[in-house]
């Protein structure tokens, strides 16, 4: 069966995992995945990720959620840019979210970058998802 929006499916499995207060959760594996993991996990908001091989041809990706004080680091998980309406911004344009407290993701011509990193390259894009 294939997804219409695998990025959001994503994004709604780490806010029900941490919801549902679980240590780890598993996700289809892709190369947009893992870039997206790459920059919560720079950014402070996940513990880890690793792929892991299933079976021949299909991959699965374990994230290992971030918790202090017992509440979970990720307050709020929005996805911006849907399918049926793309949303990209010009690096100028891209509002701070949270008054910089949060970040926004972005998918530039340069990989996918937090919205700090696009401001340090110069560089704007479709903006993902915001996290706070």
């Amino acid at each position: 069966m294939s997804m219409s929006d695998p990025v959001a499916d994503l994004l709604t499995r780490i806010r029900n995992g941490q919801n549902a207060r679980m240590d780890s959760i598993t996700a289809p594996a892709s190369r947009l995945h893992e870039n997206v993991l790459d920059v919560l996990k720079r950014e402070g908001y996940i513990r880890d990720y690793s792929r892991h091989n299933i079976r021949q041809g299909i991959d699965e990706i374990k994230i290992e959620l971030k918790y202090f004080d017992g509440e979970p680091v990720i307050k709020q998980i929005n996805r911006v840019s849907r399918p049926g309406r793309r949303v990209y911004s010009k690096i100028k344009d891209l509002p701070r979210f949270y008054n910089g407290l949060g970040i926004s993701i972005l998918s530039t011509p340069r990989g996918v970058m937090s919205d700090a990193e696009a401001r340090a390259a110069n560089v704007g894009g479709e903006v993902l998802c915001q996290v706070f």
